[in-house]
């Protein structure tokens, strides 16, 4: 968390306000002591705008059945992706899996999530699931 906490350049200070606890409980909660409430971690990561989850184990095989995702997708095949990308003026223009998740997530809330056809709404679901840990940070 506390890497997450510098990479959006918040203080301590700020970001144990904004989660509602202490300076010295946000400090043992970067250190990963485990005698800290579960609740003042789901604070600290919701203030962070982080989800907490549990990955799945690669050794019980739970990615299998997972499709894989292309190196590039092209954003004529995605009508709302390509909505979200009109700075790219080339209509043959293309992103990795990873430029096309974070589009995705930092623009949900501009999506016109009826018009998603079913294709695009299985790339979504596979870059957040093999990408993002299964969710979408929006």
């Amino acid at each position: 968390m506390a890497r997450e906490r510098k990479r959006l350049k918040l203080s301590a200070t700020v970001t144990a306000e904004s989660a509602g606890i202490s300076r010295l409980t946000l400090h043992r909660i970067e250190r990963g002591e485990p005698s800290v409430a579960a609740a003042a971690w789901v604070a600290v990561a919701d203030a962070l705008r982080l989800k907490i989850g549990v990955l799945p184990d690669p050794a019980r095989g739970d990615q299998e059945g997972a499709a894989p995702l292309p190196q590039t997708i092209r954003l004529a095949d995605y009508p709302q992706l390509r909505q979200l990308a009109w700075h790219l003026h080339a209509s043959d223009a293309q992103l990795t899996p990873a430029e096309a998740l974070q589009l995705y997530e930092r623009n949900w809330r501009h999506l016109d999530r009826g018009a998603l056809q079913p294709h695009e709404v299985a790339l979504i679901r596979e870059l957040s699931r093999q990408l993002g840990a299964g969710d979408l940070r929006v």
